[in-house]
C-alpha cells in the first residue's frame, strides 16, 4: 500500500496514521520525522534545511523533496508506506508523481480526512486543554485552517482528477474512522 494521507490540522491524520500502518505493515512517514532526522545525522540535507529552519524560513520544496526521495529508498517502504504531511502543495505531489513513476511504484491511494471547521477548531482546543499546548488558540486555529484552505487544499482536486482521492469523514471515534479508512482503502490494497 502507498499512501497519501490528507486532511486539516487536527483531522487525525497522524493518529490514524499509526493504525493503518500497523494494519499494512508500512512505515508512517511524516515530514517532520523526516526533518528531525536529518537534522541528528548532520546530512547534507538536514544542514540545509537547518540554514533555513535558524532563520525561521520554511524549508523549501528542493529540500523537502530530496528528503523524502531519500527516505522513499529506505529498505522498510519498499513494500509500501504512508506520507503524512507531503506533499503539501501541487508542486509537491507532481514531484512525488514523478519520484513514484521512475521506481515504477505509482499510488495507490490519497485518503482525505475531511471534517468541519468547527469541530477541527472544537477538537484542537480540547487537545490543547489536555496537552498545556500553547500553539492552539482558536485565532491562530483559524490561520492554520485558512493556510490550509490556500496552500494544501488544492492537491484534492489534484488528486481527485488522478482518480486517486479517498474522502471519509473524521467525525467518530478513533475505531470508527480507522475501520472507516480501512475499509475504505480494502477497495485498492494490492
Amino acid at each position: 500500500m502507498r499512501c497519501v494521507l490528507v486532511g486539516p490540522p487536527g483531522a487525525g491524520k497522524g493518529t490514524q496514521a499509526q493504525f493503518l500502518a500497523a494494519h499494512y505493515s508500512i512505515p508512517h512517514i511524516s515530514t517532520g520525522d523526516i526533518f528531525r532526522a536529518n537534522l541528528k545525522a548532520g546530512t547534507e540535507l538536514g544542514i540545509q534545511a537547518k540554514g533555513f529552519m535558524d532563520r525561521g524560513e520554511l524549508v523549501p520544496d528542493s529540500v523537502t523533496n530530496d528528503m523524502v526521495k531519500d527516505r522513499l529508498t529506505h529498505d522498510d517502504a519498499v513494500n509500501g508506506f504512508l506520507l503524512d504531511g507531503f506533499p503539501r502543495n501541487v508542486a509537491q505531489a507532481e514531484v512525488l508523481r514523478s519520484i513514484l513513476a521512475d521506481k515504477k511504484t505509482p499510488l495507490h491511494a490519497v485518503l482525505e480526512f475531511s471534517l468541519p471547521d468547527e469541530d477541527i477548531i472544537a477538537r484542537l482546543l480540547q487537545r490543547a486543554e489536555i496537552e498545556k499546548r500553547e500553539d492552539d488558540k482558536e485565532d491562530v486555529i483559524k490561520r492554520r485552517l485558512e493556510v490550509y484552505a490556500e496552500q494544501t487544499a488544492p492537491i484534492i482536486s489534484f488528486y481527485r482528477n488522478e482518480g486517486l482521492l479517498i474522502s471519509i469523514s473524521a467525525v467518530g471515534t478513533i475505531e470508527e474512522i480507522t475501520a472507516n479508512a480501512i475499509a475504505a482503502l480494502s477497495r485498492v490494497a494490492q
